[in-house]
């Protein structure tokens, strides 16, 4: 059996591949068709195999059918996170040298001042709706062959990291001289890793924005593999539920903030909706307290999964009952990925020792787009690191204890956020929380909470509720890991990935300072 959309496309056009988030169905040979379509509609421009193609775009089918053609034609997709500003959308176009952009008039004005400054002319921008001075991108697919296209040939993803350090970096890989269809097995692989094959009617569910890297490389796999995607635009928690019980979704892909979110539903309300289809919750992409983690197992049963990997490749894995033979753990290395803790000479370190977290996987050689210095200084040997810190345990269960960025240094004591933060959301009182280190002159740095707490809470937003936050800690934390202060806002700052944004709230108590980190 072929793998790959195009394979399965053409076997079952009949198939549903997208449900769009207002209920739309698209098949599978429409979405064949239209992919092909847009290949010959920009090869027509002038796009050859290693261009890159950019997308400023919301869940929709489209997304889909440009990412389609990309990974058939040879393309770079670079998905753009359509919450950033013109300028810092016209340095990504800049940078990846993107001979196309894709955009949709929910996004015009950034998308005009983006391309108005990376210097892309009328006849590379296209509007899905409208937008001024841009083509329109029926035009660019209307009068196409729908046949595939000659020279078919693998693209792939070039994803931007966050930037939460500076300007954000394209990671770059080689484009391996195969066919699509070659390609389609590794395209699904990921989902191997939890189990999941290929048709056997599964039902993918996105609830969060498809230029994150985890989000389009699932829901992609699960094209490829033949499966249903249901998108949802925006996600809530009964909105989430819902459709699973409507679509009988079998697997999805979460970050902990949902699961809270979903916790905090008024128990009748979570128990009356039908998750029985579901097979597997997969998620990542942040740390996952051990008692919210445990309460979705009680609730959805072991069906609940997770991974820690990086878009630069390799990563761990580890399933329900696992994970409860050792709460905490974001799983062992895949199968052809390793995982090693080094200190800071690059030395590797012992059972229970706490390092810097480096992982490397061979065939996921990669680069930061015309940064060499960023690629060299991440990286030992092999092995490459994001900037965790973590430990192996006798089994070679990785536990993470925090970014390196993030780690409080008190009175020459290392003090992880993550474990007060996890203590924090068991309250329940707590919705999220969020714990970093703020100058000192006497200690260097003292542990400062912020929190948000859950809708009416009583006692309101405080003292007194300070102070019982700050009482429920003391006795499940050490004295030296309670913060000296709390404050409360209305929601802390977390990207649509559900990624915290730390540096929002502590860069402004480090002005005029220099921190040890």
């Amino acid at each position: 059996m072929e793998f790959g959309f195009w394979a399965m496309a053409t076997e079952q056009p009949e198939l549903v591949a997208v449900v769009e988030p207002d209920g739309k169905e698209i098949t599978a040979g429409e979405m064949l068709a239209r992919c092909n379509q847009l290949v010959h509609g920009l090869r027509a421009l002038g796009l050859a195999r290693g261009d890159a193609v950019a997308t400023v775009l919301p869940n929709c089918a489209d997304f889909y059918t440009v990412y389609l053609a990309c990974t058939q034609a040879g393309w770079y997709l670079v998905p753009i996170n359509n919450h950033l500003v013109g300028p810092e959308i016209a340095y990504i176009l800049e940078n990846s040298e993107a001979k196309a952009l894709v955009a949709h008039e929910r996004f015009a004005d950034i998308s005009v001042t983006a391309a108005k400054e990376a210097g892309l002319r009328a006849e590379q921008c296209f509007a899905i709706g409208e937008i001024a001075g841009f083509r329109s991108f029926g035009d660019l697919i209307d009068g196409q062959p729908s046949e595939p296209p000659p020279d078919r040939t693998a693209g792939t993803v070039m994803n931007y990291t966050s930037g939460t350090t500076g300007r954000p970096k394209g990671i770059r890989r080689a484009l391996n001289p195969i066919t699509p269809e070659q390609a389609g097995l590794g395209f699904g692989g990921i989902l191997m890793l939890f189990g999941i094959q290929p048709r056997d009617d599964n039902v993918h569910l996105v609830g969060s924005p498809l230029y994150h890297t985890a989000v389009l490389v699932f829901s992609g796999a699960a094209l490829s593999f033949g499966h249903t995607v249901v998108l949802m635009d925006k996600w809530s928690p009964e909105g989430m539920l819902e459709r699973i019980e409507r679509y009988k979704v079998t697997h999805s892909h979460l970050v902990p903030t949902q699961f809270r979110r979903m916790l905090a539903l008024p128990e009748e309300k979570r128990r009356s909706y039908d998750l029985s289809s579901m097979r597997h919750m997969i998620h990542a992409a942040a740390p996952c307290p051990v008692d919210v983690k445990r309460r979705m197992i009680e609730w959805w049963g072991p069906v609940v999964d997770e991974y820690y990997a990086a878009s630069e490749g390799g990563g761990t894995v580890v399933n329900s009952e696992d994970w409860l033979k050792h709460p905490g753990t974001v799983g062992k290395a895949w199968p052809i990925s390793e995982v090693s803790i080094l200190d800071e000479a690059g030395n590797g370190l012992g059972v229970g020792e706490i390092g810097t977290v480096y992982m490397s996987m061979p065939g996921a050689d990669f680069e930061y787009h015309k940064d060499p210095d960023k690629t060299a200084a991440n990286r030992v040997g092999k092995y490459f690191t994001v900037g965790d810190l973590g430990y192996l345990d006798g089994e070679g269960y990785l536990f993470l204890c925090d970014r390196k960025i993030d780690m409080i240094i008190w009175g020459g004591t290392n003090i992880y956020p993550a474990e007060i933060e996890g203590e924090l959301v068991s309250h329940p009182k707590v919705m999220d929380a969020a714990v970093f280190g703020i100058p000192d002159e006497e200690w260097g740095e003292v542990i400062k909470a912020v929190v948000e707490p859950v809708d009416d809470v009583e006692p309101a937003p405080g003292p007194e509720l300070e102070a019982e936050l700050l009482a429920y800690l003391s006795g499940r934390v050490a004295k030296f890991k309670v913060p000296s202060s709390i404050d409360f806002v209305a929601e802390l700052p977390r990207d649509p990935n559900g990624k915290l944004l730390k540096r929002r709230l502590r860069d402004p108590f480090w002005e005029g300072h220099e921190r040890a980190i």
